[in-house]
């Protein structure tokens, strides 16, 4: 801010607008047209004919003018009062430019109509206050206060020195005893005062009534929070101690958006108001801020919300709960909120209740057989997560080893137990995207023990499960089993080859990657049998001594 002082009143001139037209050939060519004098595919008259078309603008020029004026004429309020139609020629202009552009207003609204209107709540906010208030009274006051933005706003107070001393340390620096003494102004004439390139002045001005209120809070309440951000910025810039505690005493207990959620950090970050109190406010958003703690409890509130999600009677709830936090897990990327470990003590978790209910079933034991369905869901929430993070190979060794149950697996309805072949399922699909890299042997190990299962339950799993995309399952299963050596490819493709003749409906299509299995073994033998012997020329050292 720049902040300048005088000891004679500031003049009234007002600037007037410059008088915006279009002699241009093409503006008169519009005019010409508008008015229907010209035939829209006709060459354009000569000059003299276009000058005699009509004087009133049209559209088109209305809103060029408006645009060229724009922020060129600098508006001033005097204690309060605006400027009169009457009181200057530029007075005059202003009114008849807003007459000219009353048919284009629904079209767009202008930089000067904005400032129209700021202008009329600066006025308002002047004129408007309390008995007994004693803020722009030019009876009491002994200092006249200009404030002037970049926009070409400039409203004159009349203010107190001795309010604004004991409530500013920057008015306190400024209008010191010495100051006032090297002034020495008339006993008439109070002390003029200019602050220059104010970001808001109506903000200003509302931060200069708070120096004049009893009770500062009473007042805040009547605020929005972007209010009470730009005051506490002003607060902070002229050393309002007051008013910057009482900012912080309501963003600390009003609600927020999103959207002021960030300019409250960035804001109070920028002002660095760590010892009056910001630390407060920032504690509903900030864990670092809220009784020293790290974020390594992060992990533990994290593990917890897994848990109650994973033992949820509500199943509709779980559902929900489950898209949740996935959503949120997947928007914090980092992987930093949540440990690798804990993420697979909650799958052992599953795992185990799983096998238990499992291999219950397979002794006929059908009591909790929906735990079944229930655990396999859970393990494939936890591996979809798992594969987000890019944590999976672990999980992948887990379940290939899982040969107890793949052996009992027929002995189980299948209606008890296609869930379990959803995570094989899910499995295939990572692997054949690339999302899982695990030694080939662990993939091997996974296709013989569960591929057969995942056959038995696919006609099921098809039919039972909404949403299962069939192709992707398809093309992650063939896309897997191409990943192998040559000859564990044909293993698993040839017995595909006898299920699929003997089962189509119930057996899943991977005749793509059968193809590249094909031309892989037999068309490059082929042409690798073909090749001409290469000629291999030795050359061996001789001694011609």
């Amino acid at each position: 801010m720049d902040f300048s002082t005088a000891t004679t009143t500031a003049g009234n001139g007002y600037s007037s607008p410059r008088d915006s037209s279009f002699p241009s050939s093409f503006t008169k060519f519009n005019s010409a047209l508008t008015a229907g004098l010209l035939n829209p595919m006709s060459p354009p008259p000569p000059p003299a004919m276009l000058d005699k078309t009509r004087s009133s603008p049209t559209l088109f020029e209305m809103m060029a003018s408006e645009a060229d004026t724009i922020g060129k004429v600098p508006v001033q309020i005097h204690n309060g009062v605006l400027p009169s139609p009457s009181s200057s020629s530029s007075s005059s202009s202003a009114a008849a430019t807003a007459a000219r552009t009353t048919n284009v207003a629904h079209l767009v609204i202008s930089a000067q109509d904005k400032q129209a209107l700021a202008m009329q709540r600066i006025s308002d906010l002047l004129v408007i206050r309390s008995p007994g208030n004693q803020f722009n009274d030019p009876n009491s006051s002994d200092v006249k206060l200009t404030l002037s933005s970049k926009d070409g706003i400039s409203i004159t107070m009349c203010v107190h020195r001795q309010i604004l001393v004991a409530h500013s340390r920057f008015f306190a620096m400024k209008l010191s005893d010495r100051w006032s003494k090297q002034q020495l102004p008339p006993s008439s004439s109070p002390y003029i005062v200019e602050i220059s390139d104010c970001d808001d002045v109506e903000v200003y001005i509302e931060t200069l009534m708070l120096m004049y209120c009893r009770d500062l809070r009473k007042k805040m309440m009547r605020q929005d929070v972007s209010r009470v951000l730009g005051i506490l910025k002003v607060s902070a810039a002229i050393g309002f101690d007051a008013g910057v505690l009482s900012c912080l005493e309501y963003l600390e207990a009003a609600p927020w958006s999103e959207d002021e959620e960030y300019r409250i950090a960035s804001l109070l970050s920028e002002l660095h108001l760590e010892n009056v109190g910001a630390t407060e406010v920032l504690r509903r958003v900030s864990v670092e801020a809220s009784n020293g703690s790290n974020g390594g409890s992060n992990d533990e509130v994290l593990l917890n919300l897994l848990h109650i999600v994973l033992e949820g009677k509500d199943e509709k709830a779980r559902r929900d709960m489950k898209t949740l936090v996935s959503k949120m897990l997947r928007e914090n990327s980092s992987g930093n909120d949540l440990r690798k470990e804990s993420l697979y003590v909650a799958c052992d978790g599953c795992l185990h209740n799983l096998k238990r209910q499992f291999l219950q079933a397979a002794e006929s034991d059908l009591e909790n057989v929906d735990q079944i369905a229930r655990q396999a869901d859970n393990l494939h929430w936890i591996l979809d997560i798992l594969i987000d993070r890019q944590i999976a190979e672990d999980f992948i060794v887990m379940w290939a080893s899982l040969s107890e149950l793949s052996e009992v697996h027929s002995k189980v309805p299948v209606v008890h137990r296609f869930e379990i072949s959803r995570v094989t399922a899910r499995i295939f699909v990572g692997i054949g995207k690339g999302q899982i890299l695990t030694p080939k042997e662990v993939r091997c190990l996974l296709l013989r023990n569960w591929l057969t299962p995942f056959y038995d339950d696919f006609g099921w799993m098809r039919r039972a499960s909404k949403g299962l995309d069939r192709y992707l399952i398809e093309d992650g299963l063939s896309n897997t089993i191409l990943t192998l050596p040559l000859a564990w490819q044909q293993e698993f493709f040839l017995a595909w080859f006898d299920r699929f003749l003997n089962s189509n409906e119930d057996c899943p299509n991977i005749q793509r990657g059968f193809e590249v299995w094909w031309r892989r073994a037999f068309w490059r033998r082929k042409e690798q049998s073909q090749e001409p012997a290469r000629l291999r020329v030795t050359a061996s050292a001789t001694d011609n001594s």
